[in-house]
């Protein structure tokens, strides 16, 4: 089976940061951690990896993981993680993250779980306990065959306001043909604005440390302040065998615009940043 699918658990309380990637391959199941200071490769046998759909439930060794909340328990030499974090309050968006194109045989598909969360529990990393009761958390999801040879992607909830930010930028190749697309949400006081290439927005700036898209009147800059990145394996024709590298927490600032009225304008510490262009 030459295809992958992993999802991405996301959890901020204060300065501390956690994101759990569950997953499997063609060749191996595997449970990815990235902390603020480090990362992780766990791999497993396929044999370990269970899923079921309705509900969502995914078995990963002695690893769980649902819309309700993980439980991690994780012994190996490089690293010991165990614990219980709870979610509440699952805010999901409208509809496919991938609009019409959910259609189409895609590269890579995203999705979106839910754009926060409140979180309840604490989990011990190489002896050390970490409190995440009253933090927040995010949940999305990949699938297909590889990353895009191309993309950056920023996410961000750790706001003063009630706010939550996702932004990709990718090469999509697409039946021969290659584009730039852009998937993006700006959940902001119980409302979401999506900004994406099948509702004509425009990509006026991708580069390193700077994405600025414009969607009618829509206009969202986000400048971040990027920092080392720490290594993750990533899939490439299905197999776990390409490396990109993740900063967990950065410095970012997002301002969205409607016209010339600011609907939000924010600075965070924990911005999480991938860039691989």
């Amino acid at each position: 089976m030459n295809s992958f699918e992993g999802w991405y658990f996301k959890h901020q309380s204060g300065n501390k940061s956690l994101a759990v990637i569950p997953g499997r391959a063609a060749d191996s199941a595997f449970v990815l951690i990235i902390t603020n200071d480090n990362s992780y490769h766990v791999s497993y046998p396929l044999s370990e990896y269970h899923k079921t759909r309705h509900p969502f439930s995914l078995h990963v060794g002695k690893n769980i993981f649902t819309h309700n909340g993980v439980i991690l328990n994780i012994r190996r030499p490089e690293i010991t993680l165990n614990g219980e974090i709870n979610y509440s309050g699952i805010t999901a968006i409208k509809g496919d993250i991938m609009g019409p194109f959910k259609f189409f045989p895609m590269e890579c598909r995203h999705g979106i779980i839910s754009m926060r969360h409140s979180l309840n529990g604490d989990i011990t990393l190489n002896g050390e306990q970490q409190h995440f009761s009253g933090g927040t958390g995010y949940i999305e999801s990949d699938s297909g065959k590889s990353f895009p040879k191309g993309y950056t992607w920023v996410q961000c909830n750790d706001f003063s306001g009630d706010c939550s930010i996702m932004a990709s930028v990718a090469r999509i190749p697409f039946y021969g043909l290659q584009f730039w697309g852009c998937i993006c949400v700006v959940w902001l006081n119980g409302r979401e604005y999506r900004l994406a290439t099948y509702k004509g927005v425009k990509i006026l700036r991708c580069e390193r440390g700077n994405i600025e898209l414009k969607q009618g009147n829509y206009r969202l800059t986000v400048s971040i302040d990027e920092c080392e990145g720490h290594k993750l394996p990533a899939p490439q024709s299905g197999k776990m065998s390409r490396l990109i590298r993740e900063t967990l927490s950065c410095p970012a600032h997002f301002r969205f615009m409607d016209g010339d009225h600011c609907l939000f304008d924010g600075k965070s510490e924990n911005a999480s940043y991938e860039y691989m262009i």
